[in-house]
């Protein structure tokens, strides 16, 4: 099996906590390269990534990579998370824009990744390897692919080691990205984001939201199994493996799993690439 990652985000209640420990320890057996933990935009989950970040090394073992997000952070509120990060023993970053909450009119003082990735390089030299965000289907709020294509250059010129892009289950989409990048003379490993399909009507509305394309042959067979979870969990798996069997053979050189704190999903997906 080629090297594989996982998502989790902050647990914020006893019960979630629960269920993130139990998938951790379920998603532990696949050796994992490393996880990461997601940051919520305007510090509203500050605290819990760190303490989550942390728990995820002590308690499970992980190398545990933080987002972490300049959107409505001043640089001395980085500059404290980054040596938190440090002190906790954390070698990985995933460094993004993040979003802009609604009603929060202070972007920040940094304003784009860029900026973030050369802040923490600045700070810390090559203490950290950072993984950034890539958007195979374009990022929503770009005006277009080439304008899209340079802000993401620029990351990788700022000190980006690695991308790490939004899911999608058009395969096409992420060879088109990597060669375009390629073009431009970036060289960074770009490895595939996979959202394995659990529960359709959210993955719909996730999508709406961050400007991933759900094949219309997916929705439609998703619509005829209707409330049969058992037939929507099994075609869902199918689907992504085939997927993903499909980015390896093509050579993307990993695999970035978004869990969303649940085991069975993925483990369905993995079951079916190890056969």
């Amino acid at each position: 099996m080629s090297k594989i990652s996982f998502e989790f985000y902050p647990p914020k209640t006893d019960e979630q906590r629960t269920q993130l420990d139990r998938t951790a320890e379920r998603l532990k057996r696949h050796a994992p390269e490393y996880v990461s933990c997601t940051f919520g935009a305007g510090g509203s989950t500050l605290s819990y990534t760190s303490e989550t970040v942390r728990h995820l090394k002590q308690h499970h073992g992980f190398d545990a990579a933080p987002h972490l997000s300049c959107v409505g952070g001043s640089r001395e509120e980085i500059r404290e998370l980054l040596r938190l990060y440090r002190a906790i023993g954390c070698n990985r970053i995933v460094a993004l824009r993040g979003d802009l909450p609604s009603g929060m009119g202070h972007p920040g003082d940094l304003r784009y990744a860029s900026d973030l990735i050369a802040f923490i390089r600045a700070e810390h030299g090559d203490t950290f390897r950072i993984e950034v965000g890539a958007y195979p289907e374009t990022h929503p709020q770009a005006d277009d692919a080439l304008i899209d294509l340079r802000h993401f250059k620029a990351k990788v010129e700022a000190g980006a080691d690695a991308a790490i892009t939004q899911y999608f289950y058009n395969a096409d989409a992420y060879f088109s990205f990597v060669d375009a990048v390629r073009r431009l003379g970036v060289e960074i490993p770009i490895i595939p984001g996979i959202m394995p399909i659990s529960n359709f009507t959210q993955l719909r509305r996730f999508s709406e939201q961050c400007g991933a394309e759900i094949p219309r042959w997916i929705g439609k067979r998703m619509q005829a199994y209707g409330d049969d979870v058992e037939s929507v969990r099994e075609f869902g798996a199918d689907v992504v493996a085939s997927l993903c069997r499909r980015l390896l053979d093509g050579g993307a050189p990993a695999l970035h799993f978004y869990t969303l704190n649940l085991s069975r999903p993925t483990q369905a997906v993995l079951a079916r690439l190890d056969d």
